[in-house]
């Protein structure tokens, strides 16, 4: 049997994939171990999202392979970049996530083509609902990866979501590369019907949905709103990428959709909820990007509020059709993304601040530091409660808090009887 140590980079879809793997690792005997300096064999999960990420990547790399006898290097980056890893002489073997428990010692784990299964994470069930999307950004490598989107029937994602929550799941993370999108290779995208059917299940527990990119969620947005407004165990809670506040960078990027739809949808969620959490992200700097463009992207930013907001400096990938543009210079780069974090900063505290003084009903998630609780309300804004294992607060109960303080970006709440 052989003794493991896994790391893991980038997003939720990611872990979960991890947490698969170790599933089956632990399923054939195998068990893990502190650190890869005492394991058989050390597995890289990795992200490629930008440039600084893969160098990242490349030195963690090449410090397991100093720690450890085997290494496996899987995930983003391995699918799309996997002559990386070579060139750079490394002892790696370099494998799809599919193909790990069978590649370490002895593994006699079920084959490839399985279909992508939930874990468990303390009361964290992570549902991978799809692989792949249906985009084809000109700046995005992490397609190469993923491939375009394949959607398990409903009727198997609502099985696998039952199974979380009978072995005690609270929160539900439905992840995906692109979750707005799915069903649309079998004609039609029905997340919401996904949606629907899981809030069905007998159960306490919140549902959380994850990355929805507005293209895809324009053409359902009125019936994705009217499930959320019906179903409380859904977090009222979107994250929509919009990237740029300009149709012309959008086109550039070929993102797919434009602002008035990015608009719309933020209308549609409006309508049906009197409060919910949005979440965006934008990329500055990207080649064709102007002083108007960025003044755009802002105007977007303050206009529509959105509560969690990543700002990402654009950055060339290879293989894609923008590391092939003339980029804007680092100075450039630099000072449009300090602008936008200082006014999502802004955004944000005072949504948090907004907070303070009311009640929320909050779900605790998992430990936080020392005896603290990270919780979530109804909108998935974060709310800690310290001194949370002294009051006997637990991951999996459900509380009432009154909201004291903020940090900015999450809340202080105090247990209400």
């Amino acid at each position: 049997m052989a003794r493991y140590h896994i790391e893991t980079y980038g997003c939720t879809s990611n872990r979960g994939e991890s947490r698969q793997i170790e599933r089956k690792l632990r399923e054939s005997g195998h068990y893990p171990v502190d650190g890869p300096d005492k394991a058989d064999v050390a597995i890289l999960n990795t992200c490629t999202v930008v440039e600084k990420t893969e160098r990242n990547m490349l030195r963690r790399a090449e410090e397991l392979a100093d720690e450890t006898a085997d290494l496996i290097v899987t995930g983003c980056m391995a699918l799309a970049q996997g002559e990386e890893f070579a060139e750079t002489g490394l002892d790696a073997r370099v494998l799809g996530w599919d193909e790990v428990p069978e590649a370490v010692r002895n593994g006699e784990c079920p084959t490839p083509g399985e279909g992508v299964d939930p874990v468990l994470d303390g009361v964290i069930g992570i549902l991978p609902i799809a692989r792949g999307c249906m985009s084809d950004c000109s700046y995005c490598i992490t397609k190469h990866a993923t491939g375009k989107i394949d959607s398990p029937p409903i009727e198997e994602n609502v099985e696998k979501a039952r199974e979380l929550i009978d072995a005690g799941a609270r929160e539900l993370r439905i992840t995906g590369q692109d979750t707005g999108v799915y069903g649309w290779e079998q004609g039609e995208r029905v997340l919401h019907e996904l949606l629907d059917q899981i809030c069905r299940l007998d159960g306490e527990f919140r549902v959380r949905v994850g990355m929805a990119n507005p293209k895809g969620i324009h053409g359902i947005r009125e019936e994705l709103a009217e499930v959320f407004a019906e179903h409380d165990e859904l977090y009222d809670f979107i994250h929509a990428p919009v990237q740029s506040g300009s149709n012309d960078v959008l086109a550039a990027m070929r993102r797919q959709h434009t602002v008035e739809e990015f608009h719309e949808v933020v209308d549609a969620f409006d309508a049906r909820l009197d409060e919910w959490t949005l979440a965006t992200d934008f990329i500055v700097g990207f080649p064709t990007e102007t002083d108007e463009d960025h003044r755009q992207s802002l105007d977007l930013l303050r206009e529509v509020r959105p509560e969690r907001i990543n700002v990402t400096r654009f950055s060339k990938r290879p293989g894609t059709d923008a590391a092939k543009m003339k980029g804007l210079g680092g100075t450039v780069k630099k000072e449009r993304s300090s602008e936008m974090t200082d006014v999502k900063m802004a955004v944000v505290g005072e949504a948090y601040e907004s907070m303070v003084g009311s009640r929320r009903h909050v779900l605790a998630v998992q430990p936080g530091t020392g005896d603290s609780m990270k919780c979530r309300d109804e909108a998935y804004r974060q709310v800690i409660v310290k001194e949370a294992r002294a009051r006997g607060i637990e991951p999996g109960d459900f509380l009432d808090v009154e909201i004291t303080g903020h940090n900015t970006v999450y809340a202080f709440g105090e247990p209400v009887k």
